[in-house]
Protein backbone atom coordinates (compact mmCIF):
# COMPACT_ATOMS: atom_id res chain seq x y z
CA UNK A 1 0.00 0.00 0.00
CA UNK A 2 1.12 3.37 -1.09
CA UNK A 3 1.58 6.19 1.64
CA UNK A 4 -1.72 8.74 0.58
CA UNK A 5 -1.40 11.18 3.06
CA UNK A 6 0.04 15.17 1.35
CA UNK A 7 2.89 14.77 4.43
CA UNK A 8 4.20 11.71 3.17
CA UNK A 9 7.71 13.28 2.56
CA UNK A 10 7.62 11.64 -1.32
CA UNK A 11 3.88 12.59 -1.54
CA UNK A 12 4.99 16.36 -0.19
CA UNK A 13 7.89 16.46 -2.86
CA UNK A 14 5.24 15.24 -5.71
CA UNK A 15 2.61 18.17 -4.81
CA UNK A 16 4.86 20.67 -3.47
CA UNK A 17 5.44 20.56 -8.19
CA UNK A 18 1.86 19.52 -9.18
CA UNK A 19 -0.54 21.77 -7.29
CA UNK A 20 0.32 24.54 -9.29
CA UNK A 21 4.02 24.61 -11.33
CA UNK A 22 2.74 23.37 -13.88
CA UNK A 23 1.84 26.16 -16.08
CA UNK A 24 -0.05 25.95 -19.51
CA UNK A 25 -0.59 22.99 -22.06
CA UNK A 26 1.93 20.18 -21.32
CA UNK A 27 2.06 17.17 -23.64
CA UNK A 28 3.46 14.57 -20.96
CA UNK A 29 2.36 16.17 -17.87
CA UNK A 30 3.31 13.45 -15.31
CA UNK A 31 6.42 13.29 -16.85
CA UNK A 32 7.07 17.22 -16.33
CA UNK A 33 5.93 17.10 -12.70
CA UNK A 34 8.76 14.11 -12.18
CA UNK A 35 11.43 15.76 -13.63
CA UNK A 36 10.69 18.53 -11.56
CA UNK A 37 10.45 17.17 -8.64
CA UNK A 38 13.25 14.29 -8.87
CA UNK A 39 11.26 11.42 -8.47
CA UNK A 40 10.99 8.19 -10.89
CA UNK A 41 7.36 9.11 -13.55
CA UNK A 42 6.33 5.69 -12.27
CA UNK A 43 6.23 6.48 -8.75
CA UNK A 44 4.91 9.91 -9.50
CA UNK A 45 2.04 8.49 -11.15
CA UNK A 46 1.24 5.27 -8.74
CA UNK A 47 1.28 8.25 -5.96
CA UNK A 48 -0.71 10.20 -7.36
CA UNK A 49 -3.36 7.61 -8.49
CA UNK A 50 -3.23 6.39 -4.79
CA UNK A 51 -4.43 9.41 -3.39
CA UNK A 52 -6.77 10.48 -6.02
CA UNK A 53 -8.33 6.71 -5.01
CA UNK A 54 -8.03 7.56 -1.54
CA UNK A 55 -9.42 10.89 -1.17
CA UNK A 56 -6.30 13.12 -0.48
CA UNK A 57 -6.38 14.39 -3.92
CA UNK A 58 -9.79 15.55 -4.93
CA UNK A 59 -9.34 16.35 -8.48
CA UNK A 60 -6.61 16.26 -11.35
CA UNK A 61 -7.25 18.11 -14.69
CA UNK A 62 -6.04 20.51 -17.01
CA UNK A 63 -7.11 24.21 -15.32
CA UNK A 64 -8.76 26.95 -17.98
CA UNK A 65 -8.75 30.61 -17.52
CA UNK A 66 -12.39 30.73 -17.88
CA UNK A 67 -12.86 34.29 -16.53
CA UNK A 68 -11.37 34.58 -20.65
CA UNK A 69 -14.48 32.06 -21.50
CA UNK A 70 -17.56 33.02 -19.90
CA UNK A 71 -18.87 35.82 -18.50
CA UNK A 72 -18.13 35.26 -14.26
CA UNK A 73 -18.04 36.71 -11.00
CA UNK A 74 -17.80 36.17 -7.36
CA UNK A 75 -21.27 36.59 -5.96
CA UNK A 76 -22.15 37.66 -2.07
CA UNK A 77 -26.20 36.42 -1.26
CA UNK A 78 -27.89 37.50 1.67
CA UNK A 79 -30.19 34.86 2.53
CA UNK A 80 -32.72 34.49 5.96
CA UNK A 81 -30.76 32.86 8.39
CA UNK A 82 -32.88 29.74 8.43
CA UNK A 83 -32.82 29.09 4.58
CA UNK A 84 -28.71 29.67 4.42
CA UNK A 85 -28.18 25.66 4.82
CA UNK A 86 -31.12 25.01 1.51
CA UNK A 87 -29.67 27.50 -0.25
CA UNK A 88 -25.40 26.52 0.43
CA UNK A 89 -27.04 22.77 -1.03
CA UNK A 90 -29.07 23.69 -3.71
CA UNK A 91 -25.91 25.77 -5.22
CA UNK A 92 -23.31 23.26 -5.10
CA UNK A 93 -25.62 20.00 -5.82
CA UNK A 94 -28.20 21.61 -8.62
CA UNK A 95 -26.50 24.45 -9.99
CA UNK A 96 -23.21 23.52 -11.80
CA UNK A 97 -22.52 26.71 -12.70
CA UNK A 98 -21.86 27.75 -9.38
CA UNK A 99 -18.58 26.76 -8.33
CA UNK A 100 -16.61 27.61 -4.67
CA UNK A 101 -19.42 27.74 -3.01
CA UNK A 102 -18.63 29.13 0.87
CA UNK A 103 -20.09 29.92 4.35
CA UNK A 104 -18.55 32.73 5.50
CA UNK A 105 -17.98 35.00 8.43
CA UNK A 106 -16.29 37.91 10.19
CA UNK A 107 -14.96 38.39 13.49
CA UNK A 108 -17.17 41.22 13.90
CA UNK A 109 -20.64 42.98 13.14
CA UNK A 110 -18.94 45.00 9.42
CA UNK A 111 -19.94 45.93 6.33
CA UNK A 112 -21.38 42.99 4.96
CA UNK A 113 -21.55 40.59 7.49
CA UNK A 114 -24.65 39.65 6.56
CA UNK A 115 -24.17 38.57 3.73
CA UNK A 116 -22.94 34.77 4.44
CA UNK A 117 -23.53 32.65 1.34
CA UNK A 118 -20.66 33.13 -1.23
CA UNK A 119 -20.15 31.76 -4.49
CA UNK A 120 -18.36 32.03 -7.40
CA UNK A 121 -19.84 31.81 -11.17
CA UNK A 122 -19.69 31.37 -14.71
CA UNK A 123 -22.65 31.73 -17.08
CA UNK A 124 -21.42 30.57 -20.60
CA UNK A 125 -21.12 33.33 -23.64
CA UNK A 126 -24.18 34.45 -25.08
CA UNK A 127 -26.17 34.02 -21.63
CA UNK A 128 -26.56 36.72 -19.13
CA UNK A 129 -24.75 36.54 -15.20
CA UNK A 130 -27.86 38.48 -13.75
CA UNK A 131 -30.81 36.71 -15.14
CA UNK A 132 -29.04 33.81 -13.33
CA UNK A 133 -28.85 35.15 -10.46
CA UNK A 134 -32.44 36.56 -10.27
CA UNK A 135 -33.13 32.76 -10.78
CA UNK A 136 -30.84 31.52 -7.64
CA UNK A 137 -32.33 34.01 -6.09
CA UNK A 138 -35.90 32.87 -6.39
CA UNK A 139 -34.66 29.07 -5.90
CA UNK A 140 -32.57 29.72 -2.68
CA UNK A 141 -34.61 32.80 -1.56
CA UNK A 142 -32.15 35.23 -1.17
CA UNK A 143 -32.83 38.67 -0.11
CA UNK A 144 -30.46 40.66 -1.82
CA UNK A 145 -26.93 39.75 -3.86
CA UNK A 146 -24.28 41.55 -4.99
CA UNK A 147 -22.48 40.48 -8.21
CA UNK A 148 -18.61 41.26 -8.07
CA UNK A 149 -16.94 40.25 -11.78
CA UNK A 150 -13.28 40.28 -11.76
CA UNK A 151 -11.82 43.17 -13.28
CA UNK A 152 -8.17 41.88 -13.34
CA UNK A 153 -6.37 38.96 -11.98
CA UNK A 154 -3.18 39.10 -9.95
CA UNK A 155 -2.74 35.88 -8.83
CA UNK A 156 -3.88 32.81 -9.26
CA UNK A 157 -3.23 29.47 -7.94
CA UNK A 158 -3.23 26.75 -5.13
CA UNK A 159 -0.27 24.84 -3.75
CA UNK A 160 -1.60 24.53 -0.48
CA UNK A 161 1.81 22.51 0.58
CA UNK A 162 4.08 24.39 -0.70
CA UNK A 163 2.67 27.40 1.49
CA UNK A 164 2.68 25.77 4.51
CA UNK A 165 6.37 26.84 5.60
CA UNK A 166 6.15 30.35 3.79
CA UNK A 167 6.79 33.08 6.28
CA UNK A 168 4.52 36.66 6.71
CA UNK A 169 5.65 39.00 4.60
CA UNK A 170 7.26 36.84 1.97
CA UNK A 171 6.89 38.13 -1.37
CA UNK A 172 7.97 38.55 -5.00
CA UNK A 173 10.73 41.23 -5.76
CA UNK A 174 8.09 42.89 -8.47
CA UNK A 175 4.48 43.60 -7.78
CA UNK A 176 2.40 41.04 -9.52
CA UNK A 177 1.37 41.92 -12.78
CA UNK A 178 -2.60 42.19 -13.54
CA UNK A 179 -3.88 39.08 -16.61
CA UNK A 180 -7.28 41.81 -17.78
CA UNK A 181 -10.16 39.70 -18.20
CA UNK A 182 -11.46 39.78 -22.08
CA UNK A 183 -13.96 37.22 -23.26
CA UNK A 184 -12.52 35.33 -26.29
CA UNK A 185 -14.80 33.62 -29.11
CA UNK A 186 -13.44 30.24 -29.73
CA UNK A 187 -14.79 27.63 -33.01
CA UNK A 188 -16.36 24.63 -32.45
CA UNK A 189 -13.34 22.29 -32.92
CA UNK A 190 -11.54 24.67 -30.47
CA UNK A 191 -14.43 24.00 -28.00
CA UNK A 192 -14.56 20.20 -28.47
CA UNK A 193 -10.52 20.42 -27.36
CA UNK A 194 -11.14 22.43 -24.65
CA UNK A 195 -13.71 20.46 -23.49
CA UNK A 196 -11.70 17.17 -23.64
CA UNK A 197 -8.82 19.59 -22.34
CA UNK A 198 -10.82 19.93 -19.39
CA UNK A 199 -12.51 17.26 -17.67
CA UNK A 200 -11.19 15.52 -14.31
CA UNK A 201 -8.76 12.14 -14.75
CA UNK A 202 -9.73 9.06 -13.14
CA UNK A 203 -7.15 7.10 -11.30
CA UNK A 204 -6.97 4.70 -14.22
CA UNK A 205 -6.33 8.02 -16.69
CA UNK A 206 -3.16 8.87 -14.65
CA UNK A 207 -0.62 7.33 -17.26
CA UNK A 208 1.64 8.14 -20.23
CA UNK A 209 0.46 10.16 -22.77
CA UNK A 210 -2.56 10.61 -21.37
CA UNK A 211 -4.12 12.72 -24.10
CA UNK A 212 -3.96 10.52 -26.84
CA UNK A 213 -8.05 9.06 -25.37
CA UNK A 214 -8.78 12.83 -24.86
CA UNK A 215 -7.93 13.74 -28.46
CA UNK A 216 -10.74 10.78 -29.52
CA UNK A 217 -13.36 12.51 -27.36
CA UNK A 218 -12.77 15.66 -29.41
CA UNK A 219 -12.87 13.84 -32.79
CA UNK A 220 -9.54 14.76 -33.72
CA UNK A 221 -5.92 13.47 -34.46
CA UNK A 222 -3.25 13.47 -31.64
CA UNK A 223 -0.78 16.06 -33.10
CA UNK A 224 -4.27 18.11 -34.17
CA UNK A 225 -5.41 18.21 -30.27
CA UNK A 226 -2.12 19.35 -29.31
CA UNK A 227 -1.78 21.60 -31.94
CA UNK A 228 -5.01 23.32 -30.34
CA UNK A 229 -4.28 23.00 -27.26
CA UNK A 230 -0.95 24.50 -27.75
CA UNK A 231 -2.70 27.63 -29.65
CA UNK A 232 -4.99 27.83 -26.61
CA UNK A 233 -2.62 27.92 -24.07
CA UNK A 234 -0.27 30.66 -25.75
CA UNK A 235 -3.34 32.62 -25.71
CA UNK A 236 -3.74 32.44 -22.03
CA UNK A 237 -6.66 30.16 -22.00
CA UNK A 238 -5.64 27.34 -20.58
CA UNK A 239 -4.40 27.67 -17.29
CA UNK A 240 -2.42 24.53 -15.62
CA UNK A 241 -2.14 21.21 -15.17
CA UNK A 242 -2.94 20.76 -11.46
CA UNK A 243 -3.33 18.00 -8.66
CA UNK A 244 -6.00 19.58 -6.20
CA UNK A 245 -6.38 18.55 -2.36
CA UNK A 246 -8.90 18.14 -0.67
CA UNK A 247 -8.47 21.06 1.74
CA UNK A 248 -11.53 21.33 3.43
CA UNK A 249 -12.53 18.02 4.89
CA UNK A 250 -9.93 15.74 7.14
CA UNK A 251 -8.39 12.92 4.80
CA UNK A 252 -9.47 9.01 5.52
CA UNK A 253 -6.41 9.16 8.39
CA UNK A 254 -8.03 12.83 9.56
CA UNK A 255 -5.00 14.64 8.47
CA UNK A 256 -6.64 18.32 7.37
CA UNK A 257 -4.54 20.31 4.32
CA UNK A 258 -5.80 23.22 5.67
CA UNK A 259 -8.09 24.45 8.38
CA UNK A 260 -8.75 27.77 7.57
CA UNK A 261 -9.14 30.21 4.46
CA UNK A 262 -9.65 33.77 4.72
CA UNK A 263 -10.80 36.10 1.98
CA UNK A 264 -9.04 39.23 2.51
CA UNK A 265 -10.79 42.76 1.71
CA UNK A 266 -8.83 45.92 1.42
CA UNK A 267 -10.71 49.48 -0.66
CA UNK A 268 -7.34 50.84 -2.17
CA UNK A 269 -7.51 54.68 -3.49
CA UNK A 270 -9.93 54.88 -6.79
CA UNK A 271 -7.67 55.05 -9.88
CA UNK A 272 -4.94 52.70 -8.18
CA UNK A 273 -6.57 49.46 -8.01
CA UNK A 274 -3.79 47.83 -10.91
CA UNK A 275 -1.13 49.27 -8.75
CA UNK A 276 -3.07 47.95 -5.03
CA UNK A 277 -3.53 44.36 -6.82
CA UNK A 278 0.21 44.45 -7.92
CA UNK A 279 1.40 45.11 -4.29
CA UNK A 280 -1.03 42.65 -2.32
CA UNK A 281 -0.65 39.94 -5.05
CA UNK A 282 2.84 39.72 -4.77
CA UNK A 283 2.68 38.05 -1.62
CA UNK A 284 3.51 34.32 -1.52
CA UNK A 285 0.50 33.01 0.44
CA UNK A 286 -2.28 33.90 -1.40
CA UNK A 287 -3.53 31.18 -3.33
CA UNK A 288 -6.12 34.45 -5.53
CA UNK A 289 -6.06 38.01 -5.66
CA UNK A 290 -8.20 39.41 -7.71
CA UNK A 291 -9.41 43.37 -8.78
CA UNK A 292 -13.29 43.44 -7.88
CA UNK A 293 -16.25 46.15 -7.35
CA UNK A 294 -17.96 45.32 -4.12
CA UNK A 295 -19.81 48.24 -3.97
CA UNK A 296 -21.57 50.31 -0.65
CA UNK A 297 -22.43 47.31 0.76
CA UNK A 298 -18.68 46.24 1.60
CA UNK A 299 -17.50 49.94 2.36
CA UNK A 300 -16.31 49.82 -1.59
CA UNK A 301 -13.76 47.45 -1.80
CA UNK A 302 -11.85 46.30 -4.47
CA UNK A 303 -9.21 44.27 -3.88
CA UNK A 304 -9.75 40.86 -2.78
CA UNK A 305 -7.13 37.99 -2.14
CA UNK A 306 -7.74 34.69 -0.76
CA UNK A 307 -5.17 32.69 1.71
CA UNK A 308 -5.60 29.09 3.40
CA UNK A 309 -3.77 27.74 6.41
CA UNK A 310 -4.78 25.99 9.62
CA UNK A 311 -3.66 28.46 12.08
CA UNK A 312 -5.44 31.35 12.48
CA UNK A 313 -3.40 33.88 14.19
CA UNK A 314 -0.79 32.97 11.40
CA UNK A 315 -2.86 34.15 8.74
CA UNK A 316 -3.79 37.39 10.43
CA UNK A 317 -0.15 37.78 10.75
CA UNK A 318 0.34 37.27 7.10
CA UNK A 319 -2.28 40.06 6.44
CA UNK A 320 -0.86 42.41 9.06
CA UNK A 321 2.88 42.08 6.50
CA UNK A 322 0.42 42.74 3.76
CA UNK A 323 -0.79 45.97 5.01
CA UNK A 324 2.09 47.02 6.38
CA UNK A 325 3.88 46.59 3.24
CA UNK A 326 0.86 48.99 1.53
CA UNK A 327 1.50 51.42 4.44
CA UNK A 328 5.43 51.68 2.89
CA UNK A 329 4.25 51.59 -0.60
CA UNK A 330 2.08 54.41 0.11
CA UNK A 331 -1.05 52.97 -0.73
CA UNK A 332 -3.37 54.29 1.99
CA UNK A 333 -6.54 51.40 2.61
CA UNK A 334 -9.84 53.25 3.46
CA UNK A 335 -11.11 50.09 4.84
CA UNK A 336 -10.19 46.35 5.19
CA UNK A 337 -12.12 43.25 6.57
CA UNK A 338 -11.79 39.42 6.88
CA UNK A 339 -14.54 37.14 5.85
CA UNK A 340 -13.95 33.28 7.32
CA UNK A 341 -14.73 30.33 5.19
CA UNK A 342 -16.54 27.47 7.18
CA UNK A 343 -18.60 25.05 5.34
CA UNK A 344 -17.72 24.88 1.60
CA UNK A 345 -17.98 22.67 -1.35
CA UNK A 346 -15.56 23.66 -4.43
CA UNK A 347 -16.26 22.26 -8.12
CA UNK A 348 -15.40 23.78 -11.72
CA UNK A 349 -18.14 25.76 -12.60
CA UNK A 350 -19.58 24.24 -16.46
CA UNK A 351 -18.97 26.84 -19.29
CA UNK A 352 -20.25 24.85 -22.16
CA UNK A 353 -23.00 26.65 -24.15
CA UNK A 354 -24.89 23.42 -25.14
CA UNK A 355 -25.12 22.35 -21.28
CA UNK A 356 -26.00 25.91 -20.04
CA UNK A 357 -29.27 25.42 -22.54
CA UNK A 358 -30.19 22.42 -21.05
CA UNK A 359 -29.95 23.58 -17.68
CA UNK A 360 -31.74 26.42 -18.10
CA UNK A 361 -34.79 24.82 -20.10
CA UNK A 362 -35.09 22.48 -17.15
CA UNK A 363 -34.93 25.13 -14.13
CA UNK A 364 -37.70 27.12 -16.20
CA UNK A 365 -40.36 24.63 -16.06
CA UNK A 366 -39.98 24.11 -12.52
Amino acid sequence: MLPVEHNDPINAKILAISEDKIEGFVREPFEEIANRAGIAVDAVMARVAAMLRAGTIRRVRQTLLATNLAEGALVAWKVPEHKIDAGFDWMSQRDPFSGHVVLRSTDTVSAGSDYKLWTTLKVPQGFSLQAHCELLAKKVGAERFRVMPAKGIFTLGVGHVRRKTIEPGSKGDQPAKMIPVQIVDLGEREWNVLLALKREFTPEEIKPSPWVARSKLAGVSPEEFFRVAEELSARKIVGRFSTFLEHVKPSAGGVRVTRFNALFHWAAPPGREIEAGGEVGRHHILTHCYWREAGPEFKNVNIMAVAHGTDKQLLLEHKAAIDQHLRLSDLPVSYTNVFWGGRSEIKPSEISPHVYREWWARQSKT
